[in-house]
């Protein structure tokens, strides 16, 4: 008797700690499974609002407004410069004179002097230097706004992986809510069975540690869900849209699913690459400034003229008796011819700027071969993971069928409840990876368009 009481005692423990370790995970998972406090968002607006406020952007946005505000002439020194100065100068003199004599002398003789002038210098050649740094100006200005492409189109790629990899999340999240939701019916089922003596108390406790680890699961899920809608915030400038002053709201993507193009050309690919790709274009950038470096260097082997004139007025008065005044005013212009014969470093330099241009188109020629190479491994891993793609989708259906059947047996109580937890983990397992598989194809594809310089599609 004392036994009976025993086991009855400890059995109603058991099954109120079942109890209490249900409503602790149903109280931890709800907050994780239904967010109030959420917005949608497709992949098209999270990249314009990236666009916008992003602050790597901006801050590039704004080195070239800078770059292009350099591109003029005048920062050239092909326009002449033109100055106005004018001054007033007052001073107190004594004077002596003598004739034979007769001596005449005066003191305290206060002068004025007003003057003012205008001048300009203009350097009619200097031996096509001033046509250099123009050019100069102007490729800095090229090479910002490729600069600007490079950073625009790393950030898209960037934002689009992020954007995917939160829609990976949330599948993840619905493919352990449902194993969570086949764990707990098994552990109902468990549990009348082994309240009708039915199941080993082996069993009930073999069911409760699998609940158990899939709800710890989900919580785990919920942090990395959290992590990846924050990661993908934050490069969209975490705006006021979606920052509440409390914290960051939960980001619900349109899709559902994650997409994948149909069909990618390797060739056009590799076509595009070696004409649209911005790396590509700025190292061919770096070559055109180093031949420019070159002519600029060469322009001190000619003879440089410089213009000059100026036209000034200046009035003088001076406090005698009786009072004398005098005003001059005028101008002139003037020519200097010169040439610079030797300088010590001339040859050098011309010996350097060559090396550079030198220097420059081979790493040109290394940054194709590199991307080429780049394009090569991307590739293969997209063929590799399509290959893998299918093999998922066949596996998540021979894993969705082997549970169904293994469900059937179980309810007939023809199968144990490690078996059954086996099939409920197949096809956990298949799921995972047909999520992860899509989103490591995806991420092929955004690297392939990337690379190739079409990744700015993503955005219509």
């Amino acid at each position: 008797m004392r036994n009976s009481i025993t086991n009855i005692n400890s059995l109603l423990a058991n099954f109120a700690r079942s109890v209490i370790s249900f409503s602790l995970v149903l109280t931890f998972i709800a907050p994780c499974v239904a967010q109030t406090d959420s917005t949608t968002i497709s992949l098209k607006e999270c990249l314009a609002r990236g666009l916008k406020h992003n602050y790597d952007l901006q801050i590039v946005r704004l080195n070239q407004d800078i770059a292009a505000a350099n591109a003029t002439r005048a920062n050239s020194g092909q326009l002449p410069t033109i100055s106005a100065t004018a001054g007033y100068n007052a001073d107190i003199s004594s004077t002596e004179s003598r004739n034979g004599n007769t001596r005449t002398s005066s003191s305290g003789i206060l002068g004025h002097t007003l003057n003012a002038s205008v001048r300009a210098d203009w350097t009619l050649f200097d031996g096509f230097k001033m046509q250099a740094n123009y050019k100069r100006l102007k490729e800095l200005r090229t090479q910002s706004e490729i600069q600007t492409r490079i950073e625009l189109e790393d950030f898209i790629a960037s934002a689009a992986t992020a954007y995917y990899n939160v829609v990976r999340q949330y599948v993840r999240m619905k493919n352990m809510r449902a194993s969570l939701a086949l764990s707990r019916e098994r552990l109902r089922i468990v549990r009348e069975r082994y309240h009708l003596g039915v199941a080993s108390r082996l069993d009930f406790r073999s069911a409760e540690v699998d609940y158990n680890a899939d709800s710890t699961l989900v919580l785990t899920q919920h942090e990395s869900l959290i992590n990846a809608i924050i990661d993908l915030q934050e490069m969209m400038g975490a705006s006021a849209n979606y920052y509440d002053g409390k914290g960051f709201l939960m980001l619900n993507p349109t899709d559902t699913i994650i997409p994948l193009l149909k069909t990618i050309n390797v060739d056009s690919l590799e076509q595009n690459m070696l004409t649209t790709n911005a790396r590509i274009l700025k190292a061919a950038s770096e070559t055109r400034l180093s031949d420019i470096d070159y002519k600029a260097i060469v322009s001190r082997d000619y003879p440089y003229l410089k213009l000059a004139a100026d036209y000034g007025y200046t009035h003088i008065t001076q406090e005698t008796f009786p009072t004398t005044k005098r005003d001059n005013w005028g101008g002139g212009v003037g020519l200097t011819l010169g040439m610079k014969l030797f300088d010590g470093n001339r040859k050098r330099e011309r010996h350097n700027a060559q090396a550079e241009i030198a220097k420059n188109e081979l790493a040109q020629q290394d940054l194709e071969l590199s991307l080429k190479a780049q394009l090569e491994r991307l590739w293969k891993s997209y063929v590799n993971n399509q290959l893998l793609l299918s093999l998922a989708e066949e596996n998540l259906k021979a894993a969705a069928e082997h549970h169904e059947a293994a469900q059937e047996r179980f309810m007939l109580g023809n199968l144990s409840g490690i078996e059954m937890r086996q099939a409920e983990q197949n096809l956990l397992d298949a799921r995972e990876r047909l999520v992860d598989t899509q989103f490591s194809t995806k991420a092929c594809e955004i690297s392939l368009l990337n690379i190739s310089g079409q990744v700015v599609k993503l955005t219509e």
